[in-house]
């Protein structure tokens, strides 16, 4: 009898590691575990590296120098390029946070008509691509061509630019208007989860609207409002496209774009690149850090108990109509107007303002070229292949990691979940660089091919997948794999019909994303990208660089399209597999 409970005991430790045994479950554990640990700290390794050694040429061999650190920081040409990179991301993280914190607090604290209606369009721009954005807001924007200071323009009767794009004000409006529905949604959680029970005993006590959101409800969600501008500036800090399309043709640089001018010098400033990556590396470190540590001490502004609550909503009276116009207004901006520039550029022989004349030149033959255009379909191929081989194999690695770091006592787990979401410090040109500079040194034949992308997005995407698998994991009671175990279920097989059955819905919404954000990603190709690996991204890249941009408008109205009935298809998918929507 003692010996039965010995072996069922020891039956019961799945998820406690003994001794290792050259099995399956060693094998998987073990092969997930190292490509963690290459995946997240031999590019940054390679990085800083290669920021200590000048450029390589055909005549004369990289050596070792503390030059690009000289170039980088004592230079009055960098601490511009710090001020502006510092500039532009305060700014348009302010910017979107005020937007999409103004809009949650309609959504949620007030009667404004339509909210529905409103939250569900507020996902739209989340699918519209940061390159598609930002070129219509070109057309829309610049003092020459741009549609809004055309059209107002000739109302007033005068010759002044009402908007221009090619300004640190324009690079602010342009990213600001783009993610503000990330701070909309951040900060939509935080209203839903807050009891408001302080702000109606406000209102009972004779507060205006204006005070009890200035001295009652701000004040409560702090925390929210802290963590959501960490998260604009970090992601502000390390934007790419509107920098790139916006800043450089006027000569405005900030960090992201100077890596990019480097690399692309002859010879190539691969040292000097590596240098400015290590700078904004530290600055994005220090916003995960400060975010981090913010969530850890949220318990202090805690306001939901065990007692129920139900919300009630300010009655905004004759108000609530100004709050739809905001709405509609808003999403005119962010939606309407950019597709409807891109849709109209589409129809164009070559890119002309809206006229009687203009109407009468419609054509379908920006469709028919690009349609035609040699790489279009190898780039549609190559985004798809990349973005489902990228969620596939980030979301069952993952699995492995959160299996190892949720379920089991082994020693340094913390040090490997801390490994795998240190891609999420890396903005996307310097992960691409670092990734470069990695594979020009390993002669393994991955440079120049599909594979460095492949690398570089799951690598990317990591810290992602395992936030999805982690939200799962901690659901599921140790008591299932005991009880497989103990019918004589070996590891593998209790984690394949156990574990990633029960993970589901969180393995689905994690792939679901992961091949959505995977579609759209440029910053961290545009370094890795060869003759042949072309995704729809960097094709959209060169159409803007050739200066090809009727066709461009063509190929970017069936990208989002093609984006906007993805997401629609996920949701479904999502549905089926119990994932609900916020």
């Amino acid at each position: 009898m003692v010996q039965a409970a010995g072996q069922q005991a020891g039956l019961a430790r799945i998820g406690s590691f003994g001794p290792p045994l050259l099995d399956l479950k060693w094998l998987i554990i073990g092969a997930c575990v190292g490509l963690t640990l290459y995946l997240g700290v031999v590019p940054l390794a390679f990085l800083l590296w290669q920021s200590f050694f000048t450029p390589q040429s055909a005549a004369k061999a990289a050596e070792f120098t503390f030059g690009n650190y000289r170039e980088a920081y004592a230079s009055e040409e960098t601490w511009l390029l710090f001020w502006n990179s510092i500039k532009f991301a305060a700014g348009a993280s302010l910017l979107a946070f005020a937007l999409g914190t103004l809009l949650a607090w309609m959504n949620e604290r007030t009667n404004t008509p339509f909210k529905t209606l409103f939250f569900a369009l507020s996902m739209i721009p989340l699918i519209i691509p940061g390159i598609l954005f930002t070129v219509a807001w070109i057309l829309l924007g610049s003092p020459k061509i741009g549609l809004v200071n055309l059209a107002l323009q000739k109302l007033f009767d005068t010759d002044a630019v009402f908007i221009n794009v090619y300004s640190l004000g324009g690079m602010i409006w342009v990213d600001a208007l783009h993610y503000s529905p990330m701070a909309f949604l951040l900060m939509t959680a935080a209203f839903r989860a807050m009891d408001p029970a302080l702000e109606e005993s406000a209102v009972m006590s004779g507060a205006s609207v204006l005070q009890v959101v200035t001295r009652v409800t701000l004040p409560l969600v702090w925390p929210a409002i802290f963590a959501t501008l960490l998260i604009l500036f970090v992601r502000a800090i390390e934007s790419f496209e509107v920098p790139a399309l916006l800043g450089l043709p006027v000569g405005i640089q900030v960090f992201t774009s100077a890596i990019y001018q480097a690399v692309h010098r002859y010879p190539s400033q691969i040292g000097l690149a590596s240098a400015y990556a290590v700078t904004l590396l530290v600055i994005t470190s220090a916003g995960v850090y400060f975010q981090s540590h913010l969530s850890t001490r949220g318990n202090r502004y805690a306001t939901m108990t065990g007692k129920g609550f139900r919300p009630r909503l300010i009655d905004l009276g004759n108000w609530r109509y100004l709050t739809v116009a905001i709405f509609l207004a808003y999403f005119f901006l962010i939606v309407v107007l950019p597709f409807a520039v891109l849709l109209w550029s589409s129809f164009q022989k070559f890119y002309s303002v809206p006229s009687v004349e203009a109407l009468s030149r419609l054509t379908l033959e920006p469709y028919r070229t690009i349609l035609g255009y040699p790489s279009l379909m190898r780039s549609v191929w190559n985004s798809l292949a990349l973005a489902v081989t990228t969620a596939t194999l980030v979301m069952l690695v993952t699995a492995v990691i959160c299996w190892i770091v949720v379920k089991t006592r082994l020693p340094g787990r913390w040090l490997i979940d801390n490994i795998a979401s240190l891609p999420m410090v890396f903005p996307g040109i310097v992960l691409g660089l670092a990734i470069m500079i990695l594979y020009l040194y390993l002669p393994i034949g991955v440079y120049g091919t599909i594979w460095i992308m492949l690398i570089a997005y799951v690598t990317r995407f990591m810290p992602y997948g395992l936030r999805y698998n982690t939200t799962s994991m901690l659901q599921i009671h140790k008591e299932l794999e005991e009880s497989a175990a103990m019918s004589g279920a070996s590891w593998a097989t209790s984690f394949r019909r156990i574990i990633l059955p029960l993970l589901k819905p969180g393995l689905v919404a994690g792939w679901i994303y992961i091949v959505i954000v995977s579609i759209r990603e440029l910053s961290s190709s545009i370094l890795l990208y060869s003759p042949g690996t072309e995704v729809l991204s960097i094709l959209i890249w060169e159409l803007w660089e050739n200066g090809q941009y009727v066709e461009l408008s063509a190929l970017g109205v069936m990208f989002i399209i093609g984006l906007f009935f993805l997401v629609l298809i996920a949701q479904l998918i999502g549905k089926r597999f119990g994932i609900k929507e916020a």
